[in-house]
């Protein structure tokens, strides 16, 4: 009788880790089961929103459940970086994250997480497309005029940034190396002001996607673009380098991906992944990322994770060279 009923006890331990080990396999079959969590790092209105209206919209659609926007601005995007980084990894809080709070903010603020290995990329969306663009009252026609006169009132003209450490930050600080000017740094929490200042008059230039609106509109005044091959919507324009600044980078221009907490399930990261690829495959989407100047582009989550890592470095090399503090 005592061996029945060490045996039973055995059968009925195994029975009862075999339905433990069963359950995380169950909840991620169900996934998602409410709502979703999407943090935009910036305030309402920029890039960055623009891009995850976009997405949410179809997410929602394609995974059966309300994909809500959070907002949480501040510290170039890393304080909505870290909110997410600490947050359970269950699939249900992600970052619509832009490289500027992963690759460069965290090179001129303390951050709480860190972003090679605290944040998953779970898709790339894309590219931005940026321009220098100018208030009109600014007397400079073309960027080597705007060199010019920078060189003539030293310390006189002001750009505007999404925020400490975001790629129009590192934009306006290479130009200064490159071009051996001083203009001032004016921070912002996210495009939609830093533009809005600009067209306003309360400063003169600005490296941002979403001055694209305001140059169309008369508003601002393109000088160059950089970022992409070629600026369809900006006829005339040249890039940055064919201004006269061949050693221009490029990826300052900015980019945005969606990362999720380390340690989200693999099972909840390939269906979030395979939704994300079928929506940037769809032509209503790809356009209307067009519309808010990024350029959908497909890469692995390895990938991401390289541009990210060169970012970094990148980034890391103007800020040594040029001594940049966040204002």
């Amino acid at each position: 009788m005592s061996s029945l009923l060490s045996s039973l006890r055995r059968h009925a331990l195994a029975s009862l880790l075999l339905a433990c080990a069963a359950v995380p396999a169950l909840a991620d079959a169900g996934y998602p089961a409410k709502p979703i969590t999407y943090v935009v790092p910036y305030t309402p209105g920029g890039t960055n929103d623009n891009v995850a209206r976009i997405i949410t919209r179809r997410l929602a659609e394609k995974s059966g459940q309300p994909v809500v926007l959070e907002y949480k601005p501040g510290a170039g995007g890393t304080l909505g970086a870290g909110f997410v980084a600490s947050a359970p990894a269950d699939g249900y809080t992600l970052l619509n994250t832009s490289i500027g709070n992963l690759a460069i903010a965290p090179q001129l603020m303390k951050v709480k997480f860190d972003p090679f290995t605290d944040l998953v990329p779970v898709a790339y969306v894309g590219n931005s497309l940026a321009t220098l663009a100018v208030n009109p009252a600014v007397p400079a026609q073309t960027l080597q005029q705007l060199i010019a006169y920078a060189r003539a009132h030293p310390g006189q003209l002001t750009y505007s940034s999404s925020g400490n450490g975001t790629p129009g930050h590192l934009a306006g600080e290479l130009l200064k190396r490159l071009a051996g000017i001083d203009i001032r740094h004016v921070p912002y929490k996210g495009s939609a002001p830093a533009v809005g200042d600009v067209v306003a008059g309360h400063v003169d230039i600005v490296f941002d996607p979403l001055s694209a609106s305001f140059i169309k509109a008369g508003k601002l005044r393109a000088l160059a673009y950089f970022g992409g091959t070629r600026a369809p919507e900006l006829p005339g324009v040249p890039s940055m380098r064919q201004a006269g600044l061949p050693e221009w980078e490029n990826a300052l221009a900015g980019s945005f991906f969606i990362t999720a907490p380390k340690g989200t399930p693999p099972e909840v990261l390939a269906r979030l992944r395979q939704w994300i690829a079928e929506i940037l495959r769809e032509p209503d989407t790809i356009e209307a990322l067009a519309r808010v100047q990024v350029e959908v582009q497909a890469l692995t989550p390895e990938q991401t994770a390289q541009k990210v890592r060169a970012v970094h470095d990148l980034a890391q090399r103007v800020v040594q060279a040029g001594g940049v503090q966040a204002n």
